[in-house]
């Protein structure tokens, strides 16, 4: 078996010739990359400006408008990128969200939300629990570090206290108007009524 002697239009170091329309014709090498990319339309990458060739085909199609599926990803991407708003990570939100979002604000995941809403949301009135701040005076007891202990009877058992107000005004949560006292002993300063 012979070689053939293509003088000047053989590269050795790719092993192909240098004058693909040369090859072409004479059908040598049929399936050579450089003939092949000679035949097809060169398209810049819409995402990454990058020029790269693309099947004619593809292109009559419409098809072929990204170099990689990682820029098509990219490229099909409609939404913003926001900030977190407890964390400051950046985020991409897609148009959707954006337009559906009530407080404009936008969380990298439900533990920044949920401090967010904590802090912003479930505070004072807007709670779903809220009850004119009645049920606050056994916290304000606890911030104040007033000792659990039963005025009266000196029981120590968190469990079995509750907290009194001696005006009986249940919207006056003042300290100097909250005490802890025992269910029983609590239920005897009431006149035997459960509250």
């Amino acid at each position: 078996m012979g070689f053939l002697n293509l003088g000047s239009r053989f590269d050795s170091s790719w092993g192909h010739t240098n004058d693909c329309e040369f090859i072409h014709r004479s059908r040598l090498y049929p399936n050579s990359r450089a003939c092949y990319n000679n035949n097809m339309p060169i398209q810049k990458c819409l995402y990454c400006k990058k020029e790269f060739y693309v099947k004619k085909s593809r292109v009559k199609k419409g098809w072929g408008r990204y170099c990689s599926s990682e820029c098509q990803y990219k490229g099909y991407k409609t939404g913003k990128i926001f900030k977190c708003d407890i964390c400051g990570n950046k985020i991409y939100r897609p148009i959707h969200e954006i337009k559906h979002s009530e407080s404009k604000k936008f969380f990298c995941n439900k533990s920044c939300f949920a401090v967010w809403k904590n802090q912003h949301l479930l505070i004072g009135k807007n709670h779903p629990k809220w009850k004119d701040g009645h049920a606050s005076y056994r916290q304000t007891m606890i911030r104040n570090k007033i000792p659990p202990v039963c005025k009266l009877c000196g029981i120590e058992d968190v469990r079995v206290l509750l907290t009194h107000h001696i005006d009986k005004n249940r919207t006056n949560n003042k300290i100097s108007n909250l005490e802890w006292l025992c269910r029983n002993c609590h239920y005897l300063i009431h006149d035997r009524k459960t509250i």
